[in-house]
C-alpha cells in the first residue's frame, strides 16, 4: 500500500495492516500492536560465558551446545531437539 510521498508501506505479517517503513529498516515484520506479542511469547535467557561476557540465548540447542567438551550433545548429532 502506498504512504506519504507515494512510497511503498510494508505489511504487518500477522494482521497484515501497514506499519512504519522505519520499523521495516530496522528488521521488523510486524506492526508495534503485533510485535509486542510476538516479543511475548519468544522465550530467551542470559547466559554467563567462561572468561567472556554474557550472550543472549533464545535457541535450546545453543543452550545445550555451549557446553560439548564432554560428548553428550552437539548440533549435528540432535537435529530434532525439543
Amino acid at each position: 500500500m502506498k504512504g506519504k510521498k507515494g512510497r511503498f508501506r510494508p505489511l504487518c505479517k500477522s494482521c497484515k495492516n501497514t506499519y512504519s517503513i522505519k520499523r521495516k529498516r530496522a528488521g521488523y515484520e510486524h506492526c508495534m500492536p503485533c510485535g509486542e506479542g510476538v516479543a511475548r511469547e519468544t522465550k530467551h535467557t542470559v547466559v554467563p560465558m567462561h572468561k567472556s561476557n554474557y550472550v543472549v540465548i533464545s535457541d535450546l540447542a545453543d543452550l545445550k551446545g555451549l557446553c560439548n567438551k564432554s560428548g553428550w550433545f552437539t548440533k549435528e548429532k540432535n537435529h530434532g531437539v525439543s
